[in-house]
Formats: C-alpha cells, structure tokens, sequence
C-alpha cells in the first residue's frame, strides 16, 4: 500500500505542476499544497494514506467539489480516480467539458472510513470535519477565483454555503457566493453508481449530463 501512495503521490504532484513556472500564482499554491500534505486540522490524517488535494489549472474558469477522497484517491493521491471519478469523467465528456481544463478538488481532503476486515468503507464526513477543512477550500478559491464553482453532492453544498441544502431544492440554478463568484449545486457521481434501477439511473445520468451543459455555458457566458 505504501508503494501504491508513494506513485499515486508523484503522479498527483506531476497533474498539479501543469501550471505555468516561476509565476506568482503556482508559488503560492505549491506553498498551500505543501501545507496541506502535512494537515491537522481535524482528525482524518492520522488514518488516511495522504492528503488528497485539488488538481487542475489555476486559471480555470470551473472549479467541481466533490465530497472526500474514496478509498482509490487515498491511495493514488488524485481526487475522482475511482469508480465515481469514471462516472464523472464519462459525463464531463459528454457534456463537452475537457477534464484538463477544470480544477477539481473535495470539500474534505482526507479519507474518512470504517475498517471492515480488509476493506474500507467510506464513511460520510460531519459537520465539524466540513468545517475544519474549509480553509482550504477557501485558499483554493481565493487562488483560482473560479467564475463558477460546482457542489458535487450534499456535503461539498454544506462547505461551500456554509449551511445544509436540499440538492432538489437548489440544483439548476446559481447561487451567489460572497466573493461575487456563483455556486451551482448537483448530485455526486457516487449517487447515480448507487441507483438498482436501469430506467432511472439513465435518466439520472442524462439530467447529471444536462446540469453540467448548463454550468459549461454559464461558465463561459462570465468569462466573456
């Protein structure tokens, strides 16, 4: 497992360096980067494998949170590298919106699980743990200044709005953000792998696909 980390860490190190070098911007977040490898800001680092931080060009005009680091990331060291990270990838695609062009982060950056046997099971991040890792958060956005920043899911909704949302409520529409960039909430990729039934996870998966349409045109109507 250890070696696993080790080349999940330099691949993670080797995706986030695609920034232009020696500028004012990289310094700056290499030197949020580094402190983030080390955090304590809450609990989760004394039994996840590394901090999985955001990846992605700093000057990117959409910036997706998710929820936390999968059992997969935390060893690679990558956020969505598992099989939600396929589903969104699939979906980005088709909505016409290159990976390579958006930053992607979550709002927690450590693994939270349960030890069963051998296996880890993803465990859902509280209140406290959202909050603790919210400064992060906010230095990734004060760097980025993304026009528009999408909630993946319920918890990236409560770190980015600082309050509980209910997604039905709120998805499919901008929301303003203090610092006058716009916050649009959707589902997380890992909900639409959860759905028995065939019929509707594809009609999830198109209206998941519809969302991010809408957030892509969104996105550049405002850099404009």
């Amino acid at each position: 497992m250890a070696d696993i980390a080790t080349e999940g860490l330099k691949e993670a190190l080797d995706a986030e360096r695609r920034i232009e070098p020696r500028s004012n911007t990289r310094t700056a977040w290499e030197g949020i980067l580094k402190d983030a490898r080390v955090c304590t800001r809450c609990h989760l680092y004394k039994h996840a494998t590394q901090t999985v931080f955001g990846e992605g060009p700093l000057d990117a005009s959409i910036m997706f949170v998710g929820e936390q680091p999968g059992d997969q990331e935390d060893l690679a060291g990558r956020p969505f590298v598992g099989p939600a990270g396929a589903v969104f990838d699939e979906a980005l695609e088709k909505a016409g919106i290159p990976r390579s062009e958006v930053y992607v982060t979550n709002a927690v950056k450590h693994f939270k699980f349960i030890q069963r046997g051998k296996r880890r099971i993803h465990n859902k991040p509280d209140g406290g743990e959202i909050e603790a890792c919210r400064w992060w958060i906010d230095e990734e956005r004060s760097l980025i200044r993304p026009p528009v920043t999408v909630a993946l899911g319920a918890t990236a909704a409560r770190s980015m709005l600082g309050k509980v949302v209910t997604i039905s409520r709120v998805r499919g529409a901008p929301l303003a953000l203090a610092d006058g960039g716009e916050c649009w909430v959707t589902v997380h990729p890992s909900f639409l792998l959860r759905i028995p039934e065939p019929e509707r996870k594809r009609e999830e998966r198109r209206r998941f696909v519809d969302d991010l349409k809408r957030i892509r045109d969104r996105a550049a109507e405002l850099v404009r």
